[in-house]
């Protein structure tokens, strides 16, 4: 035979190891009650906090930056011919600087932090409601509680600790650091504490006694980084020289009285800049103005009385042509001369702008040079008249751009208004901008609805447990029945828990082959019963073991309702357990424990002794008896093969269930002495690669497992969808 027609040569498909839409489909629909309350509950934890979370409020101002101010200072002309003007980067850095922010933060006294004690979570929220203080209330602080702290200084190695001053009767209060008392003063008083660390002075105080609130001096640089964090700064369009401020925070008055101050110092302060240049080249000029009198009454003096000397010589007109050149040019040399002396305050040699002046004198001077030299061509008297007159008009005409320069900067300086006003004064948005409340609760929604498919997903992608007849029969394990979860079952159970055990144990507290014989389960074992009759017509024996690979798939169940099934159909049958370490058989027919197969195959009781009836006629069964140190070997022992010999010959059907074989061993020992054995398996729990362990085990000892019994089948779409699931009720 080929392998193609040979099964147990195919290869595996490869469909186990590909993801099954259709089941994932599955476990989504049978999980929607879970995911709805998952994602239910997120969303209900978004619109809390929402609700719960303190409104964040904008305030906004909008400043203009002008290229030129209205009367420019006379010595930064040469700045024009480059072009340069304040770029909007560096008044947008000046407006972040300590220099702007800490005077806004020293007007606004941002430096002191006041935060009133309010009740957990809540409390804000019941503030911003209006809700005044309620008889229960001892520490926190309500609606229309308040404090104005005039004066609160603290020595260098205090700051940033916080200190809590408690209300008190009779207009007065308490102070206290680290929960050590500090003193008591009264609203008004210039207090003093902790050997003068502490200065502290409370203007107005309208609170219940027993109202908290907290106290912080927090240092410059820290306010002033916080107060940079909250303020953002961008320019309108590009060059518009329009640049808008905003400044976010809990409080809208404050944010905008904050945001006020920014634009007022930055105000101030670009006037008093401007001012103060020009204050700075009038003095200049002033210095300058004594010394060019006098420098021009000398070169006048000098020019009298050379002309006395040498009886009025006139100039020719060659010669006026040459000083009228030199004069130009000697001027705006002294011209350059005021600039340099201006710029070089501002700007090294190599900036831009110094070293074109510094061109510009250079060709100046070169100029001059050659007009020296066509003097020095000129007869000896024309040339001590022209330099003598061109001294006298150099001077005179350096006096009158000195004295011209002086008014056009006392002019300058006494209209000084800065190159920037305020468009737009501070404004708080009406609506909060944060918390968005809405997007929180998307998000949250959103989110509370992926982590539960994720969970459900995952979990079910980890929880790889039979869920068909097919898995089990690829297993290698023939099913000899599919028994449905029964509700009414999960009722007959209830939970024990032993002294030495952590977890309780679910029972069975009654046969549901006598409640509700018409179940599906109860079908299903009917159907088993049937298959068993045809299995066991070969057997050696009328035995019938049944095992599982773990604890919990339902071993006790098949065999007390499969023994009443059989016991209805008029067979004599008997169920004992084997289970002598952890067995609850007993639970199900109302009985105890004790006296039962421990005890049988001690030797301490007889057959007859441990033999017990039911309610069902033809049903009889023998419990554990008590915990023995030693099943295994009791197992073993002769005796209990003696006992089934007897159980044999008394009962048509001798159902023996036994421990998990995973477990222990003492399934191998009984499955020696059974001439049929059944595996069950629990839907969802029990993995095919453990079904085939526990088949293996069985099989190294000598026990050929029949077949498996598929229990607590569930109809799930996850099932539906993936492998099918058949069954149904007839009445």
């Amino acid at each position: 035979m080929s392998d193609l027609q040979n099964p147990e040569t195919r290869p595996a498909s490869t469909a186990d190891d590909e993801i099954d839409l259709g089941r994932l489909f599955g476990l989504l629909l049978d999980h929607k009650w879970w995911i709805i309350g998952i994602t239910a509950l997120f969303a209900i934890i978004g619109v809390v906090y929402a609700l719960l979370s303190t409104p964040i409020y904008r305030a906004d101002a909008l400043i203009q930056v002008e290229k030129k101010a209205g009367i420019s200072n006379p010595l930064e002309d040469v700045q024009a011919m480059l072009g340069e003007e304040p770029k909007a980067d560096t008044q947008i850095g000046i407006l972040r600087s300590r220099l702007v922010l800490g005077r806004a933060v020293d007007q606004e006294r941002l430096d002191l932090s006041v935060t009133p004690t309010r009740l957990p979570v809540i409390g804000n929220f019941l503030v911003r409601q209006g809700i005044e203080r309620p008889g229960f209330a001892s520490s926190s602080v309500w609606a229309g509680e308040t404090i104005n702290v005039g004066n609160f200084q603290v020595d260098g190695p205090l700051e940033g600790e916080a200190f809590t001053l408690i209300a008190t009767e009779g207009n007065g209060y308490r102070l206290r650091h680290n929960d050590k008392p500090l003193g008591s003063a009264q609203i008004g008083d210039n207090a003093r504490f902790m050997n003068g660390q502490v200065k502290l002075r409370v203007a107005e105080l309208t609170a219940a006694p027993g109202a908290e609130f907290t106290l912080v001096k927090r240092s410059r640089l820290v306010t002033i980084n916080d107060l940079r964090s909250r303020l953002s700064i961008s320019q309108q369009g590009k060059d518009s020289g329009l640049i808008e401020l905003a400044l976010t925070g809990a409080e809208p008055a404050r944010a905008k009285r904050v945001l006020d101050a920014i634009s007022t110092v930055y105000l101030n302060q670009n006037i008093q800049r401007q001012s103060a240049e020009a204050e700075q080249s009038l003095d200049f000029l002033e210095q300058q103005e004594p010394e060019i009198r006098q420098q021009l009454r000398t070169a006048e003096n000098t020019l009298n009385r050379y002309r006395t000397e040498r009886d009025s010589v006139d100039l020719t007109q060659e010669t006026k042509s040459v000083l009228q050149r030199l004069v130009n040019i000697e001027a705006k040399l002294n011209e350059l001369d005021f600039k340099e002396a201006e710029i070089s305050r501002r700007f090294s040699p190599g900036h831009p702008t110094y070293s074109a002046l510094l061109d510009k004198k250079q060709q100046l001077e070169d100029e001059r040079e050659r007009l020296n030299e066509r003097v020095e061509s000129l007869p000896e008297t024309q040339q001590q008249i022209l330099r003598r007159t061109r001294d006298v008009e150099l001077n005179q005409e350096i006096y009158l751009q000195l004295r011209n320069k002086i008014q056009e900067m006392k002019i300058a300086k006494a209209s000084t208004v800065g190159n920037v006003r305020i468009l737009d004064h501070a404004a708080v948005q009406p609506a909060p901008v944060a918390p968005k409340k809405k997007l929180i609760v998307v998000l949250a929604t959103l989110l509370g609805g992926m982590l539960a498919v994720g969970l459900v997903l995952v979990r079910g992608l980890f929880n790889r447990g039979v869920e068909s007849p097919e898995q089990i029969e690829e297993a290698g394990l023939p099913v000899y029945a599919t028994v449905p979860l029964s509700d009414t079952q999960h009722q007959l159970t209830r939970r024990i828990k032993r002294r030495r055990e952590r977890h309780g144990q679910s029972v069975m507290a009654g046969i549901l082959a006598h409640r509700e014989p018409a179940d599906t389960s109860i079908e299903a074992l009917r159907g088993l019963r049937t298959s068993l009759h045809f299995a066991m017509m070969e057997a050696a024996d009328n035995r019938l073991m049944v095992s599982g690979p773990s604890p919990g798939v339902g071993k006790s169940f098949v065999s007390v309702n499969l023994g009443a099934v059989c016991a209805q159909a008029g067979q004599n049958v008997l169920v004992i357990d084997a289970d002598m370490r952890k067995g609850h058989l007993h639970h199900a027919f109302g009985g105890q424990s004790s006296s039962g197969l421990s005890e049988l195959l001690s030797g301490k009781a007889a057959l007859d002794d441990v033999l017990r009836s039911s309610e069902q006629a033809g049903l009889n069964y023998v419990a554990r008896g008590s915990a023995p140190p030693n099943p295994s070997e009791l197992l073993m022992h002769k005796n209990f093969s003696d006992f089934l010999e007897q159980a044999s010959q008394r009962y048509d059907l001798v159902i023996i269930d036994t421990p998990p074989i995973l477990a222990v061993t003492d399934a191998a020992i009984v499955g020696k002495q059974c001439g049929t054995s059944l595996m069950v398996a629990r839907f969802q729990k029990n993995p095919a690669k453990e079904l085939v362990i526990a088949n293996r085990r069985l099989e190294t000892t000598g026990v050929t497992v029949k077949g498996a019994i598929l229990n607590a089948m569930e109809r799930k779409a996850a099932t539906s969808y993936g492998y099918g699931y058949y069954n149904y009720s007839y009445n």
